[in-house]
């Protein structure tokens, strides 16, 4: 079932059969790969993941968008149309020690490769199903996108600007907060399985993911009854904690506690909001927000950022600048923590990418595959991973069932 390991790595043995597409299962399985583990990637013929379609940008033939989630994998072109192609990711299944999906629920039982049909094949299989809704309840066969998911599980409510409309995260964050929620969940899994021999089924939701990442938003209404407000980047709890402008780009500031607010205002000259009883702690702050916050906003604009951050750092309250991509790919910190990565690649030539962001003492992880082109590895996977000799490879070609 596992693979040889070369190298020392958290998951070097582990193979991962990937049939899922779009960002939360790829995000999901990138991270397993960039920890050791193999992945094979299954992609439908002709079109593959539906990201490598979803650009501009577009470098070599492959969209960006494709290229941030799919690194340390090998693709294989799969037609789970065909029998003879289901038969081989039956195969594939029995070989491997994790399957992650994320298909629309019921729609891997009509193939015959749901868990229970899997399990009698590999009964240590550990069987990820990622979905919108989860597998149960009254919203099981709805559809859903990140976009959609946030807004259903209140993400979207309680961004943007206090008096805009609700708005989406830049990226698709929920897609992304599914996929990590998946790989520990799968990591815990293999754990277990290494204590009891037997794998299991992970029921996975967009849904469920959001909702437990409310944090403490969620928080001050279960506990408080506390309706959640748009607020932009300000803070529900903690005041002055936002973004505010400056001379020249904006800066994010805060003091989140009464020893920082003692010295936010010796630095600046304020002692007065020391004296102001509307001041006096956090709690009174919140109350006061209105006043207080357009007083502290005059104040930002009458130095630059970086004078700033000179004068905040210097006493140790937390601030930063809000960077865009060029600045944040050029800052000093991030290259250190060679959060920007490279690979070759057979159509772009170097690839850059972001970084692995567990830094591992003993067994680091590392980008030691490109993201595949389409199929790229399919005869390689047949021959190598189920001893399909080249006759066998050729048939299945010829019957459509991979490419």
């Amino acid at each position: 079932m596992t693979v040889p390991s070369t190298t020392e790595m958290p998951l070097s043995g582990y193979r991962i059969l990937d049939l899922s597409r779009i960002l939360a299962g790829p995000y999901c399985t990138m991270i397993l790969g960039d920890q050791g583990a193999e992945v094979i990637k299954v992609e439908r013929p002709g079109t593959g993941d539906d990201t490598r379609t979803w650009g501009p940008p577009f470098a070599g033939g492959e969209s960006a968008y494709y290229l941030c989630a799919n690194r340390n994998k090998k693709s294989i072109v799969i037609d789970l149309k065909r029998p003879s192609g289901v038969a081989v990711v039956k195969a594939l299944a029995r070989a491997s020690d994790v399957l992650v999906e994320n298909f629309t629920p019921g729609l891997m039982q009509r193939f015959g490769l749901d868990y229970e049909s899997l399990r009698e094949l590999n009964p240590g299989l550990v069987y990820a199903s990622i979905t919108a809704y989860g597998q149960d309840g009254p919203y099981r066969d709805r559809p859903g996108y990140d976009m959609v998911l946030s807004a259903v599980g209140g993400l979207m409510y309680i961004t943007g600007e206090a008096n805009g409309n609700p708005c989406k995260v830049g990226v698709a964050i929920t897609d992304v907060l599914t996929g990590v929620y998946a790989s520990g969940a799968i990591t815990a899994a293999l754990l277990w399985r290494e204590r009891s021999g037997k794998g299991q089924y992970l029921d996975i939701s967009l849904l469920d993911a959001q909702v437990s990442a409310l944090a403490n938003i969620g928080s001050n209404y279960l506990v408080a009854g506390l309706e959640a407000t748009r607020r932009g980047t300000a803070h529900e709890s903690i005041v002055p904690y936002q973004v505010f402008p400056t001379k020249d780009r904006p800066i994010a500031l805060a003091v989140a506690n009464q020893k920082l607010w003692l010295n936010f205002c010796e630095l600046t000259g304020k002692q007065e909001w020391l004296e102001d009883a509307r001041f006096e702690s956090n709690p009174k702050r919140v109350e006061h927000r209105d006043i207080l916050l357009p007083l502290v906003a005059e104040l930002m604009t009458t130095r630059t950022c970086d004078e700033w951050m000179d004068l905040f750092l210097e006493a140790a309250i937390p601030c930063g600048p809000v960077n865009d991509m060029e600045h944040l790919f050029t800052d000093p910190q991030v290259i250190h923590r060679d959060m920007i990565a490279e690979v070759p690649h057979p159509t772009i030539g170097t690839l850059r990418m972001g970084g692995i962001p567990i830094k591992y003492s003993e067994t680091p992880g590392s980008v030691r595959m490109p993201p595949p082109l389409l199929g790229e590895h399919t005869d390689v996977v047949l021959s190598e991973v189920l001893d399909y000799p080249e006759a066998r490879i050729a048939e299945l070609k010829q019957q459509g069932a991979i490419a």
